[in-house]
C-alpha cells in the first residue's frame, strides 16, 4: 500500500488548509482499513492528529477538536483534513498512516506534507 499526501502549505493564523492522502495498492477493500493523520514538529515527537476506523468512527487529539475535521472517500481511495482556525502550534509535517482494521499499529505511511502556519 502506497499512501501520497498532498495540499501542506504556508497559511497565516486564522486560515485553512485541506490535505489530502490519495492511497493505493489496497490488498483488501479500502473500507477494511482505519486511517489516521499524524503530525511532527521540529524537536517534538510524532503525535496523532485525527483517526477515521473502518465504520467511520472518528476521533481527534484534544488540540485539534472542533477545528479539524477527518473524512476519506473509500470510492476515491483517499483521505483527508479540513484544517480550519490553524494556529502556528500547528506547524509541523503531517503523515497519513493506514492499518488493516484488526491491527492496532499503523503500518503503512506516507511521506508527509509540511504545513507552516504564520501569526
Amino acid at each position: 500500500v502506497q499512501l501520497v499526501e498532498s495540499g501542506g502549505g504556508s497559511v497565516q493564523a486564522g486560515g485553512s488548509l485541506r490535505l489530502s492522502c490519495a492511497a493505493s495498492g489496497y490488498t483488501h477493500s479500502s473500507s477494511s482499513y482505519s486511517m489516521g493523520w499524524f503530525r511532527q514538529a521540529p524537536g517534538k515527537e510524532r503525535e496523532g492528529v485525527a483517526s477515521i476506523d473502518s465504520d467511520g468512527s472518528t476521533s481527534y487529539a484534544d488540540s485539534v477538536k472542533g477545528r479539524f475535521t477527518i473524512s476519506k472517500d473509500n470510492a476515491k481511495n483517499t483521505l483527508y483534513l479540513q484544517m480550519n482556525s490553524l494556529k502556528p502550534e500547528d506547524t509541523a509535517m503531517y503523515y497519513c498512516a493506514g492499518r488493516l482494521y484488526y491491527y492496532s499499529d499503523y503500518h503503512y505511511w506516507g511521506q508527509g506534507t509540511q504545513v507552516t502556519v504564520s501569526s
